[in-house]
């Protein structure tokens, strides 16, 4: 019998974050959270770029942690329900860096 969470097995080892880096190298990790920043022209453009990652991020039912000012944005996501980075804060980073 597998007792093992299931979401527990979603997280990626250290080898895949390192790839998934080197993918994004916008982003960057502070411990168990992935972050990266974004600037633009003015404010609409953040605002609408938020609104895509909005959508982005309920269609994953995985939302991140941000902040807005004028013209940047930032983001942060982590899986805290299993403790750690995971496919989902990869879905999200690849859906992400499509609009960004």
């Amino acid at each position: 019998m597998n007792t093992e969470n299931p979401a527990k097995s979603d997280l990626l080892n250290e080898a895949e974050i390192a790839d998934l880096l080197a993918a994004h190298p916008q982003w960057h990790r502070d411990g168990e959270v992935l972050r990266r920043s974004y600037e633009f022209s003015d404010f609409a453009a953040a605002f609408a770029f938020i609104t895509h990652v909005a959508l982005i991020a309920e269609r994953l039912f995985h939302h991140p942690e941000w902040s807005n000012v004028y013209n940047r944005v930032e983001l942060a996501i982590t899986s805290h329900d299993v403790g750690g980075v995971s496919a989902r804060d990869r879905d999200f980073i690849e859906r992400v860096d499509a609009v960004g």
